[in-house]
């Protein structure tokens, strides 16, 4: 299996360009390159960078110059900082993975899907030549029901990438939010500089204990790690059957175990194909104890370890997430060590 070689501990600066306001005032004061400097002296290798398109698209759907140099600065302080980027869409015209987004349309609409491959082409164009630069196509695609038209548009945006960038790497994830299980249908990788993706906030009952954005979430409610799959499977169902995902009927205490079972199958695919893989998200909300989360990463590393599976944490700053926030202030340091 290939390894996705320069992208192996990094992070992402979530919040900056995506899952915004959209204002100057975010896009100036968020980030700034004190943080560049932040990363790359914790010994990371690269940064993922969020977009919304609402950064380099005006309302007539024309190019934002502005939104443009953003980005173009943001590579540079990487490549100053020793740093490899992957610059991902977060959200297109017409799909977001959040519906409170209100985008809809993209996977019925061939304007939305002409649109999403004029803008990477676009932005192959100006930054395909910078070699500590990697694109990820596209967030978190969310219904199993889209993948066939996902397949097929993203394997013309990847056609139109390369006119510009021949040899860029290009992450493709899957349904389900980038789900592990469904790497298996994605399309054959287009050439071999294609990166599967996926997404790990599992078990979901841990990693998004309390959280507000899940509708039948009790915001009270906390757990410890290190419990039986007993009670997962327990306080998963008071979340809904749909989060059960690969929980087993055990007794037996969760550990780096249960992250090599829910990995297996895409590690078999990506075998099978000679593509890398790459988790883009992994990371758990600060509701959890500290010692706790230190703990769920401890045993995630391992088999990020195991399999040369390069990954960037959610998320450097704030989003419920930010591991620079006070609440990681007694694990900080540890926690770093396993990024």
């Amino acid at each position: 299996m290939k390894e996705f070689i320069g992208y192996k501990h990094g992070i992402n600066f979530g919040g900056w360009f995506s899952q915004c306001d959209n204002s100057e005032q975010r896009y100036n004061s968020f980030i700034s390159e004190a943080d560049f400097e932040t990363v790359s002296k914790w010994g990371l290798d690269h940064i993922r960078i969020p977009i919304d398109y609402e950064l380099v698209l005006n309302d007539d759907d024309t190019f934002k110059q502005s939104g443009f140099d953003r980005i173009r600065n943001c590579i540079e302080l990487c490549k100053k900082y020793g740093l490899n980027m992957i610059l991902d869409l977060h959200k297109t015209k017409g799909f977001s993975f959040d519906y409170k987004e209100n985008e809809n349309g993209f996977f019925e609409d061939r304007y939305f899907q002409d649109l999403f491959c004029k803008l990477w082409a676009q932005l192959a164009r100006d930054f395909g030549h910078y070699d500590n630069l990697a694109f990820e196509l596209l967030n978190e695609v969310t219904d199993e029901s889209y993948i066939d038209v996902w397949n097929e548009v993203s394997i013309r945006a990847i056609q139109m990438i390369r006119d510009f960038a021949p040899t860029i790497k290009i992450l493709v994830g899957s349904y389900h939010n980038n789900s592990v299980s469904a790497v298996r249908k994605l399309a054959l990788p287009y050439d071999s500089n294609i990166v599967y993706n996926f997404h790990c906030y599992e078990p979901l009952a841990f990693t998004h204990q309390g959280a507000y954005w899940i509708p039948t979430m009790d915001t009270s409610f906390r757990m410890k790690f290190e419990e039986p799959y007993s009670v997962y499977r327990e306080n998963t169902k008071k979340i809904g059957e749909r989060y059960m995902y690969n929980l087993p009927e055990s007794e037996d205490v969760i550990d780096e175990k249960f992250f090599e079972m829910i990995f297996a199958d895409a590690l078999k695919v990506c075998e099978e194909r000679n593509v890398a893989i790459y988790c883009g998200e992994y990371g758990v909300i600060d509701l959890a104890q500290p010692e706790d989360t230190l703990k769920w990463y401890r045993c995630i590393n391992k088999v990020f370890e195991k399999y040369n599976i390069g990954r960037a944490a959610w998320t450097y700053k704030e989003m419920d997430f930010g591991l620079v926030g006070k609440h990681y202030d007694s694990v900080r340091d540890e926690l770093i060590k396993l990024l």
